[in-house]
């Protein structure tokens, strides 16, 4: 297969370059602000807010696939509207699109949601990411929208780098014990993705993991993984903060686990 990871710089598209390699893909990758050493990958440098550049680069690289993991929190124009433009390359060079949404799209009202549940975010990257996945679909029906939750492995999740942060207290803050997700194992979560990008599958998939679990139950796993205090983690309540947000999404998974052969599992897994 060739391949093209955008937003192979980052912590998720780092691992599905890796895999995509190991396997024996031709494997280029975009980075925004510099590549990272994975033996074999191509990298080229890509603004993906700029459409003309992004079809651009997909029209030079001509990849089978393109797996869109690039985002930017605060960002609309590189959530939105990027994602939006690499739909667009994608399907004007004829390549299979996997396109990387957020369970952010949810308000967290419902108890569970699965591949059919509307979208209601109430934040504004909920909205960026909801926006782009109407834009995929609208432009490239044959894609495949990945929904996950937190990613986690290795180390390097913002998740475990605050969890030292805070054991240490080398960094202010608490962990939300209302807070709830399903977090994924990076590898897991790429594996899928590639065995997705192999598939006829089309349409929504939801990719997390299979336990639905705390921010500070994350934390504690994460410390008795590393060998930190767990005693030292602080705790708070998500809905005193006055932070925006959801505060419990549970993406239901049964569907598109179904599907793959890949496991998600679930924290309790595999940070024991």
């Amino acid at each position: 297969m060739d391949l093209l990871v955008v937003g192979g710089s980052g912590f998720l598209g780092r691992e599905v370059a890796r895999q995509a390699q190991l396997a024996g893909d031709r494997v280029t990758a975009s980075f925004h602000s510099g590549p990272r050493e994975i033996p074999g990958v191509e990298w080229h440098g890509l603004d993906i807010r700029h459409r003309a550049a992004t079809v651009a680069l997909v029209e030079r690289v001509r990849p089978q696939v393109v797996i869109n993991a690039a985002y930017l929190q605060t960002d609309w124009a590189t959530t939105a509207d990027g994602g939006m433009h690499v739909a667009d390359a994608a399907v004007r060079a004829g390549a299979r699109l996997v396109h990387v949404s957020s369970d952010a799209v949810f308000s967290g009202r419902a108890p569970r949601y699965d591949e059919t549940c509307t979208p209601d975010p109430v934040t504004p990257y909920g909205a960026a990411k909801a926006a782009a996945e109407t834009a995929v679909r609208g432009l490239a029906p044959a894609a495949v929208i990945a929904r996950t939750s937190l990613i986690i492995g290795g180390g390097e999740s913002p998740q475990e780098i605050a969890v030292h942060g805070l054991a240490s207290g080398a960094r202010e803050g608490v962990l939300f014990t209302d807070d709830v997700r399903c977090p994924v194992h990076v590898g897991d979560l790429a594996g899928a993705l590639l065995e997705l990008a192999r598939s006829a599958y089309s349409g929504m998939h939801h990719l997390a993991g299979a336990d639905a679990i705390s921010r500070h139950e994350l934390g504690v796993l994460i410390a008795r993984r590393d060998g930190l205090d767990e005693t030292a983690l602080p705790t708070g309540l998500r809905a005193a903060s006055g932070l925006p947000g959801a505060l419990d999404v549970r993406l239901d998974c049964a569907l598109s686990q179904s599907r793959l052969a890949t496991r998600l599992r679930g924290a309790r897994s595999f940070l024991s």
